[in-house]
């Protein structure tokens, strides 16, 4: 009979793909194993799951709106609804193991599997747990994180630190640097500014860069550019106008392991899983934090790195004004380039998904 693993959450990128890369590692250990998703109706994992080979169902959850809305009349009652699906998921399912990986989905499924008497595991990827971890912690068998010091959110005897799952594909991608150039259509001669938002873009970096433009350009360089669907116009608008062929703009780019061997610098915010793959692929890069990312993790993870001279740190709102300038310093510094490299490469852990494989087995009966 075929062991079953239900992995729960998303909401974003940085929570998804390391779900996937998971669900990989268990079936590569185990190709009889079943797993199921399950995420949050609406949001960008009942998209992405299906596109890397796995079934997903959807929870009708959601979480407070920061703002005055009426649909935070609403959460309680999507919250029992939620519980409700996830207990009759777990029912149909029988799952041998629950891992969550954060986001709104696991939270209910985590819950509901602990009551049922199924065993769970948390993938917690940031440097600062968030208020459905800590709690969904006290349950769950084993909690596997990316950085030390998390015996300030979780009980230390089930803490096992190994890092953050990352597309294997990221590891040592300076050998496909000409393919990358082909890929993207960039020139060999001149140096590549990678700049990078998150699965869903980030304004004040789009911003920054569309403002700075003639300034790179000026300079010599060239610029790999993923602004997210809300600001693709706009950027292909800007390019039109300084009618350069120096710059590339994609709303995604899906070939991340080619962007990361075209690069000299990455631009970048400070998610889980952006910085767990600039430690892989050993890339010099700028950290800007979502300043409203919950607990304000972001700049937690980006104040790992900087505090061991592995990345530089500008501010949210400080990125008109500095970004592009900090850019132009590092592009022409090698020396301050290899130092960063080096401290990065040192942080990375490109076993993580196999490992967390490893501890999702042990948790089966």
């Amino acid at each position: 009979m075929s062991k079953k693993v239900i992995i729960s959450g998303g909401g974003t990128g940085g929570h998804i793909y390391p779900a996937i890369a998971i669900a990989n590692a268990l079936q590569k250990k185990d190709p009889d194993l079943e797993v199921l998703f399950v995420g949050a109706l609406g949001k960008m994992e009942m998209e992405k799951v299906p596109r890397a080979g796995f079934e997903i169902v959807g929870l009708p959850i959601a979480g407070l709106k920061r703002s005055l809305s009426l649909d935070n009349l609403l959460v309680p009652f999507k919250l029992i609804n939620s519980l409700s699906k996830a207990k009759g998921i777990i029912e149909d399912f029988k799952p041998d193991v629950a891992v969550g990986v954060g986001g709104f989905a696991s939270g209910p499924l985590l819950m509901m599997a602990s009551l049922a008497g199924i065993p769970t595991l948390i993938q917690e990827q940031n440097s600062y747990a968030g208020i459905t971890n800590k709690f969904l912690g006290k349950k769950a068998r084993k909690i596997c994180v990316a950085y030390p010091g998390m015996e300030a959110f979780f009980p230390s005897d089930k803490i096992a630190l190994l890092g953050n799952p990352v597309r294997s594909d990221i590891v040592d991608v300076s050998a496909r640097n000409k393919e990358a150039l082909v890929e993207f259509g960039l020139n060999g001669a001149h140096k590549t500014l990678f700049v990078m938002g998150g699965s869903l873009g980030a304004r004040s970096i789009n911003e920054a860069i569309n403002a700075g433009l003639p300034n790179l350009l000026e300079a010599g360089y060239q610029v790999l550019w993923q602004t997210g669907r809300g600001y693709i116009d706009t950027a292909k608008q800007t390019i039109a106008t300084l009618g350069t062929d120096k710059v590339k703009a994609f709303d995604f780019i899906y070939t991340m392991d080619l962007a990361y061997a075209v690069a000299d610098v990455v631009i970048s915010r400070a998610g889980a899983l952006s910085v767990s793959e600039l430690c892989l692929a050993a890339k010099p890069s700028i950290l800007v934090p979502f300043p409203a990312a919950a607990e304000d993790h972001q700049t937690k993870n980006a104040l790992t790195l900087v505090e061991q001279d592995a990345a530089i740190m500008i501010k949210d709102s400080k990125t008109m004004q500095e970004l592009v300038p900090q850019a132009l310093e590092l592009l022409k510094d090698i020396v301050k380039q290899d130092e960063l490299k080096l401290n990065i490469r040192k942080l990375a852990r490109p076993n993580a998904a196999d490992d967390i494989a490893a501890e999702v087995f042990k948790l089966i009966k």
